[in-house]
């Protein structure tokens, strides 16, 4: 279930790149030498435009590193146990800083190679600049995750259709948009879904949007688990 991913934000940073004991460092990096990798547990860096995290931010997490070629192909292998609780949220963010109203496009294109075994989500996370409003599309889950919050109905938006779910964590409001078909590549049109939140719903007003993150939401993934971000692109204007 989700939980307080404001925490995985302002964890990822601005907590130091702790060890997470002797576990962090078990997880292997990718055989190809890739132009960046890290072991710690927020372990970053900046690649062409994104700021990739490891953010390994949940209790009783295990081992996880992270690799990159750029900021728009990169992964990891995690080995967190079956024990329930997020355990990170390995993400790409990239910094958008305008208002909806400001925004003429916002769209998000991405393919990614997840696991069949596990528990997790892909998602984007996005967020206005005072973190008060949370915005999550899940592209596709798989095992015993699922979002905060009750279930508002389908709705289709931005090229999918989505069960939309609202809730609270007690720090920020979080609206989750679930597709309700798993899906490992194509393109999500953002802008319509804000939109739709600020003018159709009205759980929010003209807000400037922050962050924009593309990653995994990894609950379990025992054994060691691969995944990976073939290509990503995120395009405003």
């Amino acid at each position: 279930m989700a939980t307080s991913t404001l925490r995985k934000v302002t964890m990822a940073v601005l907590a130091p790149a702790m060890a997470l004991g002797a576990t962090v460092g078990l997880a292997s990096a990718p055989a190809s030498a890739a132009v960046w990798s890290s072991c710690a547990q927020y372990g970053n860096t900046s690649l062409n435009g994104y700021t990739l995290y490891s953010n390994i931010w949940g209790s009783g997490a295990g081992a996880q590193c992270i690799w990159a070629n750029s900021g728009t192909n990169w992964g990891v292998n995690a080995n967190h146990p079956n024990t329930g609780g997020i355990k990170s949220y390995p993400n790409a963010k990239k910094v958008i800083n305008k208002s909806i109203t400001s925004l003429g496009s916002l769209s998000s294109s991405y393919n990614v190679s997840v696991p069949s075994s596990g528990a997790y989500n892909t998602s984007y996370d996005i967020w206005d600049t005072n973190y008060k409003y949370e915005i999550m599309l899940w592209v596709n889950k798989t095992g015993a995750v699922g979002p905060l919050g009750t279930s508002q109905g389908n709705v289709t938006l931005g090229g999918s259709t989505w069960t939309v779910y609202k809730g609270n964590n007690g720090s920020n409001d979080v609206f989750s948009f679930v597709r309700t078909s798993n899906s490992t590549s194509g393109t999500v049109n953002v802008l319509p879904i804000l939109k739709w939140i600020k003018d159709t719903k009205g759980w929010f007003g003209n807000v400037t949007i922050g962050d924009l993150q593309f990653g995994f939401e990894i609950t379990s993934s025992s054994g060691g688990l691969d995944f990976v971000v073939n290509s990503e692109n995120v395009s405003s204007s």
